[in-house]
Protein backbone atom coordinates (compact mmCIF):
# COMPACT_ATOMS: atom_id res chain seq x y z
CA UNK A 1 0.00 0.00 0.00
CA UNK A 2 0.80 4.03 -1.08
CA UNK A 3 0.51 6.99 0.31
CA UNK A 4 1.20 10.27 -1.40
CA UNK A 5 0.72 14.09 -0.55
CA UNK A 6 0.47 16.75 -2.99
CA UNK A 7 0.01 20.38 -2.98
CA UNK A 8 -1.70 22.60 -4.99
CA UNK A 9 -3.71 25.71 -4.91
CA UNK A 10 -7.96 25.52 -5.76
CA UNK A 11 -8.97 28.79 -7.25
CA UNK A 12 -12.18 30.65 -5.22
CA UNK A 13 -12.87 34.20 -6.70
CA UNK A 14 -9.65 36.21 -6.76
CA UNK A 15 -8.08 34.12 -4.26
CA UNK A 16 -5.85 30.48 -3.77
CA UNK A 17 -6.66 28.54 -1.62
CA UNK A 18 -4.01 25.71 -0.56
CA UNK A 19 -5.23 21.98 -1.84
CA UNK A 20 -3.66 18.65 -0.72
CA UNK A 21 -4.03 15.89 -3.12
CA UNK A 22 -4.11 12.85 -1.23
CA UNK A 23 -3.47 9.43 -3.09
CA UNK A 24 -3.64 6.19 -1.99
CA UNK A 25 -2.96 2.76 -3.27
CA UNK A 26 -4.69 0.00 -1.66
CA UNK A 27 -5.34 -4.00 -2.42
CA UNK A 28 -8.38 -4.76 -4.14
CA UNK A 29 -10.59 -4.63 -7.24
CA UNK A 30 -8.85 -2.09 -9.94
CA UNK A 31 -10.46 0.87 -9.41
CA UNK A 32 -9.74 4.85 -9.33
CA UNK A 33 -12.24 7.22 -7.57
CA UNK A 34 -11.66 11.32 -7.04
CA UNK A 35 -13.68 12.51 -3.88
CA UNK A 36 -13.38 15.86 -2.08
CA UNK A 37 -16.46 17.68 -3.75
CA UNK A 38 -14.75 17.22 -7.51
CA UNK A 39 -16.87 18.95 -10.24
CA UNK A 40 -17.66 17.73 -13.82
CA UNK A 41 -13.94 18.85 -14.99
CA UNK A 42 -11.94 16.76 -12.11
CA UNK A 43 -14.04 13.71 -11.63
CA UNK A 44 -12.90 13.83 -16.01
CA UNK A 45 -9.71 14.01 -14.75
CA UNK A 46 -9.60 9.91 -14.11
CA UNK A 47 -9.27 9.34 -18.20
CA UNK A 48 -7.13 11.91 -18.92
CA UNK A 49 -4.75 10.79 -15.96
CA UNK A 50 -4.81 7.21 -17.15
CA UNK A 51 -3.74 8.05 -20.61
CA UNK A 52 -1.16 10.66 -20.04
CA UNK A 53 0.66 7.88 -17.38
CA UNK A 54 0.93 4.79 -20.06
CA UNK A 55 1.56 7.21 -22.95
CA UNK A 56 4.37 8.90 -21.19
CA UNK A 57 6.11 5.66 -20.18
CA UNK A 58 4.78 4.68 -16.96
CA UNK A 59 2.38 2.22 -15.24
CA UNK A 60 -0.96 2.81 -13.84
CA UNK A 61 -0.90 0.86 -10.72
CA UNK A 62 -3.57 -2.38 -10.75
CA UNK A 63 -4.98 -1.38 -7.55
CA UNK A 64 -7.47 0.41 -6.40
CA UNK A 65 -6.48 3.79 -6.49
CA UNK A 66 -8.63 6.88 -4.65
CA UNK A 67 -7.75 10.64 -5.06
CA UNK A 68 -9.18 12.55 -1.96
CA UNK A 69 -8.67 16.73 -2.71
CA UNK A 70 -8.61 18.28 0.77
CA UNK A 71 -10.23 19.84 1.92
CA UNK A 72 -13.35 17.99 1.13
CA UNK A 73 -15.78 20.96 1.28
CA UNK A 74 -14.21 23.48 -0.91
CA UNK A 75 -15.72 22.52 -4.80
CA UNK A 76 -13.03 21.77 -7.02
CA UNK A 77 -13.29 22.77 -10.71
CA UNK A 78 -11.36 22.86 -13.61
CA UNK A 79 -8.51 20.78 -14.83
CA UNK A 80 -5.38 22.03 -13.27
CA UNK A 81 -5.79 19.03 -10.35
CA UNK A 82 -4.54 16.59 -13.58
CA UNK A 83 -0.86 16.94 -12.80
CA UNK A 84 -0.86 16.84 -9.24
CA UNK A 85 -3.07 13.35 -9.56
CA UNK A 86 -0.78 12.06 -11.67
CA UNK A 87 2.13 13.34 -9.63
CA UNK A 88 0.36 11.74 -6.58
CA UNK A 89 0.08 8.47 -8.09
CA UNK A 90 3.64 8.11 -9.31
CA UNK A 91 4.81 9.06 -6.06
CA UNK A 92 2.29 6.81 -4.10
CA UNK A 93 3.15 3.85 -6.77
CA UNK A 94 7.28 4.36 -6.15
CA UNK A 95 7.82 5.07 -10.00
CA UNK A 96 8.83 8.14 -8.61
CA UNK A 97 10.62 9.84 -5.22
CA UNK A 98 8.76 11.95 -2.81
CA UNK A 99 11.27 14.06 -2.71
CA UNK A 100 11.27 17.05 -4.47
CA UNK A 101 8.08 16.35 -6.01
CA UNK A 102 6.89 17.12 -2.37
CA UNK A 103 8.48 20.40 -1.75
CA UNK A 104 7.20 22.04 -5.41
CA UNK A 105 3.09 22.87 -5.33
CA UNK A 106 1.83 21.45 -8.94
CA UNK A 107 -0.98 22.44 -10.93
CA UNK A 108 -1.24 21.88 -14.73
CA UNK A 109 -3.64 19.68 -17.48
CA UNK A 110 -2.95 16.65 -18.73
CA UNK A 111 -3.26 15.94 -22.64
CA UNK A 112 -3.97 11.98 -23.24
CA UNK A 113 0.06 12.30 -25.00
CA UNK A 114 1.06 13.31 -21.52
CA UNK A 115 1.59 16.69 -22.36
CA UNK A 116 1.34 19.22 -19.84
CA UNK A 117 -1.70 22.09 -21.18
CA UNK A 118 -1.96 25.62 -19.67
CA UNK A 119 -5.10 26.29 -17.10
CA UNK A 120 -6.46 29.72 -16.58
CA UNK A 121 -6.04 31.28 -13.45
CA UNK A 122 -2.37 30.78 -12.03
CA UNK A 123 -1.69 34.33 -10.96
CA UNK A 124 -3.77 34.04 -7.69
CA UNK A 125 -1.72 30.78 -7.27
CA UNK A 126 1.47 32.26 -7.71
CA UNK A 127 0.69 34.93 -4.83
CA UNK A 128 0.09 32.32 -2.41
CA UNK A 129 2.76 30.53 -3.29
CA UNK A 130 5.00 33.77 -2.50
CA UNK A 131 3.14 34.28 0.85
CA UNK A 132 3.57 30.31 1.64
CA UNK A 133 7.16 30.02 0.86
CA UNK A 134 7.07 27.27 -1.72
CA UNK A 135 8.04 26.83 -5.38
CA UNK A 136 5.64 26.34 -7.75
CA UNK A 137 5.72 23.90 -11.02
CA UNK A 138 3.19 25.30 -14.11
CA UNK A 139 2.47 24.06 -17.63
CA UNK A 140 5.60 25.98 -19.58
CA UNK A 141 3.17 28.06 -21.70
CA UNK A 142 1.91 29.19 -17.76
CA UNK A 143 5.60 30.65 -17.24
CA UNK A 144 5.38 34.01 -18.78
CA UNK A 145 2.00 34.81 -17.29
CA UNK A 146 3.88 34.04 -13.87
CA UNK A 147 7.21 35.93 -14.83
CA UNK A 148 5.31 38.90 -13.67
CA UNK A 149 5.80 37.65 -9.84
CA UNK A 150 9.58 38.47 -9.33
CA UNK A 151 9.55 37.14 -5.87
CA UNK A 152 8.11 33.68 -7.12
CA UNK A 153 10.04 30.59 -7.23
CA UNK A 154 8.05 28.56 -10.20
CA UNK A 155 9.34 25.99 -13.17
CA UNK A 156 7.53 24.84 -16.24
CA UNK A 157 7.75 21.77 -17.85
CA UNK A 158 5.89 20.88 -21.34
CA UNK A 159 5.46 16.84 -20.23
CA UNK A 160 4.86 14.45 -18.06
CA UNK A 161 8.71 12.91 -18.84
CA UNK A 162 10.29 16.24 -17.91
CA UNK A 163 9.10 16.45 -14.65
CA UNK A 164 10.14 12.52 -14.19
CA UNK A 165 13.51 13.41 -15.27
CA UNK A 166 14.01 16.16 -12.88
CA UNK A 167 12.62 13.96 -9.95
CA UNK A 168 15.21 11.81 -10.78
CA UNK A 169 17.91 14.06 -11.16
CA UNK A 170 18.66 13.77 -14.60
CA UNK A 171 17.44 17.13 -16.34
CA UNK A 172 16.24 20.60 -15.60
CA UNK A 173 12.90 22.22 -15.77
CA UNK A 174 12.31 25.69 -17.14
CA UNK A 175 13.11 28.83 -15.49
CA UNK A 176 11.23 31.92 -16.72
CA UNK A 177 12.59 34.80 -18.07
CA UNK A 178 12.80 37.65 -15.90
CA UNK A 179 12.78 40.76 -17.86
CA UNK A 180 12.25 44.35 -16.06
CA UNK A 181 8.93 45.80 -16.75
CA UNK A 182 8.74 48.70 -18.23
CA UNK A 183 7.14 51.33 -15.98
CA UNK A 184 6.37 53.98 -18.63
CA UNK A 185 4.55 51.79 -21.52
CA UNK A 186 4.85 52.94 -24.64
CA UNK A 187 1.37 53.45 -26.13
CA UNK A 188 0.51 53.64 -30.34
CA UNK A 189 -2.35 56.28 -30.17
CA UNK A 190 -1.65 59.57 -28.92
CA UNK A 191 -4.21 62.73 -26.96
CA UNK A 192 -2.66 65.18 -30.02
CA UNK A 193 -4.22 62.94 -32.92
CA UNK A 194 -7.50 64.04 -31.87
CA UNK A 195 -8.34 67.77 -33.47
CA UNK A 196 -10.85 69.95 -32.12
CA UNK A 197 -13.57 68.82 -29.39
CA UNK A 198 -11.81 70.65 -27.04
CA UNK A 199 -14.95 71.30 -24.51
CA UNK A 200 -14.72 67.04 -24.51
CA UNK A 201 -10.93 66.46 -24.19
CA UNK A 202 -10.94 69.51 -21.19
CA UNK A 203 -13.95 67.09 -19.80
CA UNK A 204 -11.83 64.03 -20.20
CA UNK A 205 -8.78 65.82 -18.76
CA UNK A 206 -10.95 66.55 -15.51
CA UNK A 207 -12.20 63.31 -15.19
CA UNK A 208 -8.96 61.57 -14.79
CA UNK A 209 -7.77 64.22 -12.88
CA UNK A 210 -10.71 63.35 -10.32
CA UNK A 211 -11.90 59.66 -11.14
CA UNK A 212 -14.99 60.98 -12.26
CA UNK A 213 -17.87 59.42 -14.61
CA UNK A 214 -18.51 61.20 -18.22
CA UNK A 215 -21.18 60.94 -20.24
CA UNK A 216 -20.35 61.89 -23.95
CA UNK A 217 -23.66 62.56 -25.89
CA UNK A 218 -23.29 63.38 -29.59
CA UNK A 219 -24.08 61.96 -33.42
CA UNK A 220 -22.23 59.31 -35.00
CA UNK A 221 -18.33 60.53 -36.07
CA UNK A 222 -17.73 63.08 -33.47
CA UNK A 223 -15.44 61.21 -32.19
CA UNK A 224 -16.58 59.91 -29.05
CA UNK A 225 -14.83 56.48 -28.86
CA UNK A 226 -11.84 58.14 -30.64
CA UNK A 227 -11.29 60.01 -27.63
CA UNK A 228 -12.19 56.99 -25.05
CA UNK A 229 -9.66 55.02 -26.46
CA UNK A 230 -7.05 57.82 -25.85
CA UNK A 231 -8.24 58.33 -22.01
CA UNK A 232 -5.71 55.44 -21.09
CA UNK A 233 -2.99 57.44 -22.19
CA UNK A 234 -3.28 60.01 -19.80
CA UNK A 235 -3.53 58.01 -16.80
CA UNK A 236 -0.16 57.69 -14.87
CA UNK A 237 1.27 53.57 -15.21
CA UNK A 238 0.11 51.76 -12.24
CA UNK A 239 1.99 51.04 -9.21
CA UNK A 240 3.22 47.38 -8.37
CA UNK A 241 0.62 46.76 -6.28
CA UNK A 242 -2.28 48.08 -8.16
CA UNK A 243 -0.48 46.36 -11.41
CA UNK A 244 -0.55 43.12 -9.69
CA UNK A 245 -4.41 43.13 -8.32
CA UNK A 246 -4.96 44.19 -12.04
CA UNK A 247 -3.22 40.86 -13.27
CA UNK A 248 -4.55 38.72 -10.98
CA UNK A 249 -8.65 39.60 -11.85
CA UNK A 250 -7.55 38.98 -15.19
CA UNK A 251 -5.54 35.91 -14.85
CA UNK A 252 -8.94 34.53 -12.98
CA UNK A 253 -11.33 35.50 -16.27
CA UNK A 254 -9.25 33.55 -18.54
CA UNK A 255 -7.00 37.46 -20.30
CA UNK A 256 -3.52 37.29 -19.08
CA UNK A 257 -1.79 40.35 -19.20
CA UNK A 258 1.25 40.57 -21.40
CA UNK A 259 4.87 41.93 -19.17
CA UNK A 260 4.80 44.43 -21.78
CA UNK A 261 1.39 46.21 -20.09
CA UNK A 262 1.95 45.29 -16.69
CA UNK A 263 1.80 48.63 -15.27
CA UNK A 264 -0.24 50.16 -17.73
CA UNK A 265 -3.90 50.48 -16.77
CA UNK A 266 -6.79 48.14 -18.46
CA UNK A 267 -9.24 49.50 -21.13
CA UNK A 268 -12.28 48.03 -21.36
CA UNK A 269 -14.80 48.41 -24.27
CA UNK A 270 -18.61 47.45 -23.58
CA UNK A 271 -21.27 46.72 -26.52
CA UNK A 272 -24.36 46.83 -26.39
CA UNK A 273 -26.06 43.73 -26.19
CA UNK A 274 -24.07 42.42 -23.45
CA UNK A 275 -25.50 40.87 -20.39
CA UNK A 276 -25.43 41.48 -17.11
CA UNK A 277 -22.93 39.09 -16.00
CA UNK A 278 -20.73 40.20 -19.09
CA UNK A 279 -20.62 43.33 -17.18
CA UNK A 280 -20.52 42.73 -13.50
CA UNK A 281 -19.58 39.16 -13.36
CA UNK A 282 -21.29 35.88 -12.73
CA UNK A 283 -21.35 32.30 -14.74
CA UNK A 284 -20.37 28.78 -13.68
CA UNK A 285 -17.30 29.02 -12.78
CA UNK A 286 -17.90 32.75 -11.39
CA UNK A 287 -15.08 35.35 -13.51
CA UNK A 288 -15.06 38.75 -13.49
CA UNK A 289 -16.95 40.68 -15.01
CA UNK A 290 -15.96 44.09 -17.46
CA UNK A 291 -16.11 46.32 -14.37
CA UNK A 292 -13.79 44.26 -12.49
CA UNK A 293 -11.48 43.94 -15.72
CA UNK A 294 -11.36 47.33 -16.13
CA UNK A 295 -10.36 48.00 -12.00
CA UNK A 296 -7.71 50.79 -11.99
CA UNK A 297 -8.47 51.62 -15.79
CA UNK A 298 -10.95 53.27 -18.06
CA UNK A 299 -14.55 51.38 -18.76
CA UNK A 300 -16.25 52.48 -21.92
CA UNK A 301 -19.83 52.09 -22.44
CA UNK A 302 -20.86 52.48 -26.26
CA UNK A 303 -24.21 53.05 -27.21
CA UNK A 304 -25.36 53.02 -23.48
CA UNK A 305 -28.97 53.44 -24.54
CA UNK A 306 -28.74 50.32 -26.29
CA UNK A 307 -28.00 48.11 -23.39
CA UNK A 308 -29.82 46.32 -21.41
CA UNK A 309 -31.76 47.86 -19.31
CA UNK A 310 -31.20 45.26 -16.25
CA UNK A 311 -27.41 44.87 -16.96
CA UNK A 312 -27.14 48.77 -16.75
CA UNK A 313 -28.92 48.79 -13.02
CA UNK A 314 -26.81 46.15 -12.25
CA UNK A 315 -23.72 48.73 -12.13
CA UNK A 316 -25.52 51.00 -9.74
CA UNK A 317 -24.15 49.15 -6.55
CA UNK A 318 -20.55 48.13 -7.71
CA UNK A 319 -19.85 52.10 -8.72
CA UNK A 320 -20.53 52.88 -5.28
CA UNK A 321 -18.86 50.13 -3.24
CA UNK A 322 -16.69 49.73 -5.95
CA UNK A 323 -16.91 45.94 -5.64
CA UNK A 324 -19.01 43.11 -7.02
CA UNK A 325 -20.65 40.52 -4.48
CA UNK A 326 -22.10 36.75 -6.32
CA UNK A 327 -22.85 34.22 -4.03
CA UNK A 328 -23.38 30.52 -5.34
CA UNK A 329 -25.06 27.67 -3.94
CA UNK A 330 -21.42 26.73 -2.32
CA UNK A 331 -19.52 29.85 -2.98
CA UNK A 332 -19.40 33.67 -2.31
CA UNK A 333 -16.60 35.39 -4.35
CA UNK A 334 -15.78 39.35 -4.10
CA UNK A 335 -14.10 41.52 -7.04
CA UNK A 336 -12.82 44.30 -6.71
CA UNK A 337 -14.62 47.22 -9.43
CA UNK A 338 -13.49 50.58 -9.20
CA UNK A 339 -12.67 51.39 -12.49
CA UNK A 340 -10.47 54.76 -12.50
CA UNK A 341 -12.54 56.49 -15.12
CA UNK A 342 -15.70 55.11 -16.52
CA UNK A 343 -17.34 56.94 -19.77
CA UNK A 344 -20.48 56.00 -21.04
CA UNK A 345 -21.05 57.30 -24.71
CA UNK A 346 -24.56 57.92 -26.53
CA UNK A 347 -26.10 59.48 -29.66
CA UNK A 348 -29.03 61.48 -28.35
CA UNK A 349 -31.78 60.21 -29.85
CA UNK A 350 -32.81 57.05 -31.89
CA UNK A 351 -31.70 58.28 -35.92
CA UNK A 352 -28.41 59.64 -33.86
CA UNK A 353 -28.70 63.37 -34.56
CA UNK A 354 -29.96 66.37 -32.33
CA UNK A 355 -33.23 67.45 -32.31
CA UNK A 356 -33.50 70.39 -34.36
CA UNK A 357 -31.37 68.11 -37.06
CA UNK A 358 -32.90 67.86 -40.37
CA UNK A 359 -31.62 64.44 -39.82
CA UNK A 360 -33.47 63.98 -36.80
CA UNK A 361 -36.80 62.27 -37.76
CA UNK A 362 -38.39 61.28 -34.00
CA UNK A 363 -40.94 63.39 -32.44
CA UNK A 364 -39.99 64.88 -29.09
CA UNK A 365 -42.20 62.14 -27.28
CA UNK A 366 -40.16 59.15 -29.42
CA UNK A 367 -36.69 60.47 -28.12
CA UNK A 368 -38.37 60.91 -24.42
CA UNK A 369 -38.45 57.05 -24.58
CA UNK A 370 -35.04 56.65 -25.98
CA UNK A 371 -33.65 58.80 -23.39
CA UNK A 372 -35.70 57.49 -20.51
CA UNK A 373 -33.54 54.03 -20.49
CA UNK A 374 -30.88 55.51 -18.33
CA UNK A 375 -32.07 55.96 -15.32
CA UNK A 376 -31.95 58.53 -12.61
CA UNK A 377 -29.87 56.96 -10.26
CA UNK A 378 -27.41 55.65 -13.39
CA UNK A 379 -27.48 59.49 -14.48
CA UNK A 380 -27.33 60.81 -11.32
CA UNK A 381 -23.82 58.81 -10.43
CA UNK A 382 -22.43 60.55 -14.10
CA UNK A 383 -20.34 63.22 -12.46
CA UNK A 384 -19.75 65.46 -15.92
CA UNK A 385 -22.00 65.55 -19.07
CA UNK A 386 -20.35 66.93 -22.92
CA UNK A 387 -22.76 67.56 -25.52
CA UNK A 388 -20.23 67.45 -28.51
CA UNK A 389 -20.47 68.40 -32.06
CA UNK A 390 -18.50 66.53 -35.28
CA UNK A 391 -15.96 68.66 -36.26
CA UNK A 392 -15.86 69.96 -39.73
CA UNK A 393 -13.76 68.45 -41.84
CA UNK A 394 -12.46 71.39 -43.83
CA UNK A 395 -11.66 72.86 -40.64
CA UNK A 396 -10.56 70.10 -38.93
CA UNK A 397 -7.65 69.95 -41.82
CA UNK A 398 -6.23 73.17 -40.91
CA UNK A 399 -6.67 72.90 -37.00
CA UNK A 400 -3.31 72.41 -35.12
CA UNK A 401 -2.05 69.57 -33.06
CA UNK A 402 -3.43 69.75 -29.78
CA UNK A 403 -1.39 68.66 -26.46
CA UNK A 404 0.45 65.36 -26.60
CA UNK A 405 -0.81 62.67 -24.12
CA UNK A 406 2.63 63.11 -22.18
CA UNK A 407 2.22 66.79 -21.53
CA UNK A 408 -1.24 66.45 -19.94
CA UNK A 409 -0.61 63.15 -18.36
CA UNK A 410 1.88 65.50 -16.30
CA UNK A 411 -0.98 67.72 -15.15
CA UNK A 412 -2.93 65.04 -14.32
CA UNK A 413 -0.19 63.11 -12.37
CA UNK A 414 0.62 66.67 -10.46
CA UNK A 415 -3.25 66.76 -9.49
CA UNK A 416 -2.90 63.15 -7.92
CA UNK A 417 0.01 63.50 -5.96
CA UNK A 418 -2.09 66.67 -4.38
CA UNK A 419 -5.58 64.34 -3.63
CA UNK A 420 -3.30 61.37 -2.42
CA UNK A 421 -1.15 63.55 -0.07
CA UNK A 422 -4.07 65.69 1.04
CA UNK A 423 -6.88 62.74 1.22
CA UNK A 424 -5.39 59.53 0.53
CA UNK A 425 -7.61 58.91 -2.42
CA UNK A 426 -9.10 60.65 -5.13
CA UNK A 427 -11.93 63.31 -5.09
CA UNK A 428 -14.74 61.44 -6.34
CA UNK A 429 -14.58 59.14 -3.53
CA UNK A 430 -14.62 62.20 -1.21
CA UNK A 431 -17.99 61.72 1.45
CA UNK A 432 -19.97 64.93 1.28
CA UNK A 433 -18.94 65.46 4.94
CA UNK A 434 -15.83 65.93 4.18
CA UNK A 435 -16.29 67.85 1.25
CA UNK A 436 -16.80 71.41 2.22
CA UNK A 437 -13.90 71.24 4.67
CA UNK A 438 -11.20 69.60 1.69
CA UNK A 439 -12.69 72.71 -0.72
CA UNK A 440 -11.99 75.24 1.69
CA UNK A 441 -15.15 77.31 0.69
CA UNK A 442 -15.32 81.33 1.49
CA UNK A 443 -18.33 83.38 1.23
CA UNK A 444 -17.98 84.15 -2.29
CA UNK A 445 -18.27 80.45 -3.07
CA UNK A 446 -20.83 79.26 -0.46
CA UNK A 447 -23.26 82.21 -2.17
CA UNK A 448 -22.70 80.94 -5.96
CA UNK A 449 -23.54 77.60 -4.70
CA UNK A 450 -26.73 78.41 -3.13
CA UNK A 451 -27.42 80.38 -6.35
CA UNK A 452 -26.84 77.16 -8.76
CA UNK A 453 -28.57 75.44 -6.19
CA UNK A 454 -32.04 77.35 -6.61
CA UNK A 455 -31.93 78.27 -10.53
CA UNK A 456 -30.17 74.44 -11.72
CA UNK A 457 -32.79 72.75 -9.11
CA UNK A 458 -29.41 70.53 -7.84
CA UNK A 459 -30.74 67.80 -5.86
CA UNK A 460 -28.12 67.31 -2.82
CA UNK A 461 -26.58 64.36 -4.67
CA UNK A 462 -25.93 66.93 -7.48
CA UNK A 463 -24.26 69.45 -4.91
CA UNK A 464 -22.11 67.02 -4.06
CA UNK A 465 -21.03 66.08 -7.62
CA UNK A 466 -20.51 69.66 -8.54
CA UNK A 467 -18.04 70.34 -5.43
CA UNK A 468 -16.13 66.78 -6.25
CA UNK A 469 -15.71 68.24 -9.66
CA UNK A 470 -14.32 71.90 -8.40
CA UNK A 471 -12.13 70.31 -5.83
CA UNK A 472 -10.77 68.54 -9.08
CA UNK A 473 -10.42 71.66 -11.27
CA UNK A 474 -8.92 73.44 -8.39
CA UNK A 475 -6.41 70.16 -8.20
CA UNK A 476 -5.53 70.99 -11.94
CA UNK A 477 -5.02 74.61 -11.63
CA UNK A 478 -2.78 73.96 -8.06
CA UNK A 479 -5.08 76.59 -6.17
CA UNK A 480 -5.63 75.21 -2.43
CA UNK A 481 -9.31 76.63 -2.15
CA UNK A 482 -12.06 76.15 -4.03
CA UNK A 483 -12.57 79.39 -6.26
CA UNK A 484 -15.96 80.95 -8.07
CA UNK A 485 -14.45 79.98 -11.26
CA UNK A 486 -13.72 76.15 -10.34
CA UNK A 487 -17.49 76.09 -9.28
CA UNK A 488 -18.47 77.91 -12.18
CA UNK A 489 -16.67 75.53 -14.81
CA UNK A 490 -17.97 72.67 -12.67
CA UNK A 491 -21.47 73.77 -13.23
CA UNK A 492 -21.07 74.01 -16.99
CA UNK A 493 -19.42 70.44 -17.18
CA UNK A 494 -22.38 68.77 -15.35
CA UNK A 495 -25.25 69.77 -17.52
CA UNK A 496 -25.61 69.36 -20.95
CA UNK A 497 -27.44 72.43 -22.89
CA UNK A 498 -31.09 72.51 -22.82
CA UNK A 499 -31.48 73.65 -26.42
CA UNK A 500 -29.72 70.70 -27.86
CA UNK A 501 -31.80 67.83 -26.36
CA UNK A 502 -34.47 70.33 -24.94
CA UNK A 503 -34.21 69.44 -21.69
CA UNK A 504 -35.24 65.81 -22.37
CA UNK A 505 -31.79 64.81 -20.51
Amino acid sequence: MGLAHIGTWALNGMEAVAVSVEVHLSNGLPAFNVVGLPEGAVRESRERVRSALINSGFELPAKRITVNLAPADLPKQGSRYDLPIALGILVASGQLPAEPINSVNWLGELGLSGDIRPVEGVLPAGVAAIQAGMPLGVPLENLEELSLLTDLQVMGAAHLSEIAAWALDEGELVRPQRVPHDQSPAYTVDWAQVRGQLQAKRALEVAVAGGHAVLLVGPPGCGKSMLAERVPTLMPSLDTEAAQTVAVIHSVAGRPRRAAEFFQPPYCKGESGLSAAGLIGGGQPVRPGLISLAHHGVLFLDELTEFRRDALEALRAPLESGQVHITRAHQHVIYPARPHVLIGAMNPSPSGYYPGDPRCKETPDQIRRYLAKLSGPLLDRMDIKVAMQPVDVEAMVHLPAGEASAQVRQRIEQAWQIQLHRQAQFNSALEATHLEQVCQLSASEKTLLKTLMQRLGLSARAYVRLLRVARTLADLAGAEQVKVEHVQEAAALQRLPGDLLGGLL
